[in-house]
């Protein structure tokens, strides 16, 4: 059975808000949670970017059972991978084991605020490897001592660490990150509900792992009113991985989406309140091979409804 989940967007909401949707998400029944990990929104209108380890903290805390899950963490410039795996085990104590890691190779956006440009494709997927290599080792203990092409760790060693490390799952969107996931990931990441992803995993050593995705909805009982929103917090996404990635600010993505129509957003984003509008797009993950599917409700102060509109009508349509 596919398991639905609630996504924390650090994006569009302050940090205490993100808390307190969370908490009535675990109310209303999801089955597990995602918080995005950025320094910036990807627009203006967004307008929020607090920071996402600090609210898992509190999250951790606030709620019992809904799972959490970093979606996802780029481990390589903003963050050492020694450091990314401290806060990782970390995690995973205060949430007495319902925390996930989830990494990736990251973006322009959030990643440029370090200096020092933005690397090419195959050399971040060259340190995200090094990455992998260096949290996988020391979540299994002792210390660690690396020398890579990229990062090096000197006698490295986690003191506080869970009796089970915590599961790292890989973002994808190609044939070299699924390699990657292959090799290191308990699950698959993916934001597309594309089978090519999930049966090249499986056929590397996947089988049976869980595979998540993650798809943005915009729930209004007014429909107009939610594809407005949805056209002018969301329509960034219509520019595929492959270019958001690139892009370093707000700026730039307003600019690359000025030609993006509400009836663009409105074909690719489920809008307004009719359930039968938002199941097709939200199983079409079940039916490419994925196991959990997060929804990405567009609008900060348009939580609460949308929560509870999803416990008594979106959660029973999918699960039914």
């Amino acid at each position: 059975m596919t398991s639905y989940g609630y996504t924390m967007m650090c994006e569009q909401s302050a940090p205490k808000a993100l808390v307190t949707d969370l908490v009535a998400a675990e109310a209303a029944g999801f089955d597990f949670s995602v918080i995005s990990d950025h320094y910036s929104p990807w627009l203006d209108a967004q307008g929020h970017a607090p920071y996402a380890w600090s609210v898992l903290g509190a999250a951790a805390q606030a709620t019992e059972r809904i799972g959490l899950m970093t979606y996802v963490t780029c481990p390589t410039r903003r963050y050492h991978p020694a450091v990314v795996a401290q806060k990782a085990a970390t995690m995973a104590l205060l949430s007495d084991g319902r925390f996930r890691l989830g990494l990736g190779a990251g973006e322009n956006l959030n990643e440029h605020v370090i200096g020092g440009g933005w690397p090419p494709a195959n050399t971040r997927h060259e340190m995200l490897d090094e990455a992998l290599q260096i949290i996988t080792a020391l979540f299994a203990g002792g210390y660690v001592n690396f020398r890579g092409a990229h990062f090096q760790v000197d006698s490295a060693k986690l003191w506080d660490l869970p009796d089970r490390a915590p599961e790292i799952g890989v973002a994808v969107s190609g044939e070299q990150s699924v390699e990657l996931a292959a090799r290191y990931a308990d699950y698959l990441i993916a934001v597309e509900p594309e089978a090519d992803l999930v049966e090249g995993f499986n056929a590397k050593g996947g089988q049976g792992k869980d595979k998540v995705g993650q798809i943005p909805v915009c729930f209004d009982p007014d429909k107009k009113a939610a594809v407005a929103r949805a056209h002018e917090q969301f329509r960034w996404f219509a520019g595929g991985w492959k270019v958001n990635a690139e892009m370093p600010g707000t700026s730039g993505f307003a600019a690359a989406t000025q030609f993006v129509t509400p009836d663009d957003v409105a074909e690719n984003i489920p809008c307004g309140s009719d359930v039968e509008e938002f199941v097709g797009p939200i199983q079409a993950f079940a039916k490419a091979g994925f196991t959990h599917v997060a929804l990405v409700q567009i609008g900060g102060d348009h939580q609460a409804a949308y929560i509870d509109w999803a416990q008594k009508e979106l959660l029973p349509a999918l699960r039914g």
